[in-house]
């Protein structure tokens, strides 16, 4: 469902010279799986997500999401994938329903269809005591909350989560993880950034460790702990990235 080949992002410096924030990627996410892509702030995470949600273009390389090209088919990838992040704002002047109405409009949804499937995500995600409320209102958790059912209105295959969790409080965090975990039951394809060592053990199926712009190794978690002899998940990753 995702495919990037040798992707690369750079931007020039305050004195014209090339800086890298992403140097030929390379990895694939299979349908239904939960990817996780591992790395310390300023690996090039998000560069990368950025890149496959078409909010950024590549400087090199090619990248697929759910068999569309982030560059010449934009508009197909961002009908077919949903984007969350940790820093997704809301509307202060529109409450959590007309937010999440307004994405499903903006995707052209049919008012038989949207308005059951806005009740349906409203009660999973235990929204409805909330629906009525302005964003500028909202805590961060259910601003979070609002993200994602904003981010799933269109029902997409693909779902980008840019550490969902930063800044939450626990009990939020564990409220997004265990919506996660649904959405991989319904055989959506998730790829998960994260720098959180547990997130990755309970939720992804395979990792890519990132590191200074590159991708320093790809697998299941059994695999690495294999290759590294190392049982520890956030020491092998220290070893990784430094």
């Amino acid at each position: 469902m995702i495919e990037v080949r040798d992707l690369s992002k750079w931007f020039r410096g305050s004195g014209g010279e090339r800086v890298v924030a992403v140097d030929a990627v390379r990895f694939t996410v299979r349908p239904g799986e939960v990817f996780g892509l591992l790395g310390p702030n300023g690996a090039g995470k998000t560069t990368t997500l950025r890149m496959l949600c078409t909010v950024l273009k590549p400087s090199a390389g090619t990248a697929s999401v759910a068999n569309y090209d982030v560059v010449t088919q934009a508009s197909e990838v961002r009908r077919h994938v949903g984007f969350l992040s940790a820093n997704t704002g809301v509307y202060d002047r529109m409450s959590a329903w007309e937010m999440v109405e307004y994405y499903g409009l903006l995707h052209q949804i049919p008012p038989d269809v949207l308005y059951p499937r806005m009740e349906e995500l409203f009660t999973t995600l235990q929204m409805t005591s909330f629906r009525d409320v302005r964003g500028g209102q909202l805590s961060t958790g259910m601003k979070q909350k609002v993200s994602i059912a904003r981010a799933l209105i269109n029902d997409p295959p693909v779902l980008i989560f840019d550490e969902p969790t930063a800044g939450l409080d626990v009990l939020v965090q564990r409220a997004v993880l265990d919506n996660i975990k649904r959405l991989r039951g319904r055989g959506k394809t998730i790829l998960f950034s994260t720098h959180i060592m547990r997130e990755v053990e309970k939720l992804c199926d395979r990792v890519a460790v990132m590191a200074r712009g590159q991708i320093v190794v790809c697998g299941t978690l059994d695999e690495l702990r294999d290759l590294y002899h190392q049982n520890d998940l956030e020491e092998l990753f220290f070893t990784l990235v430094s």
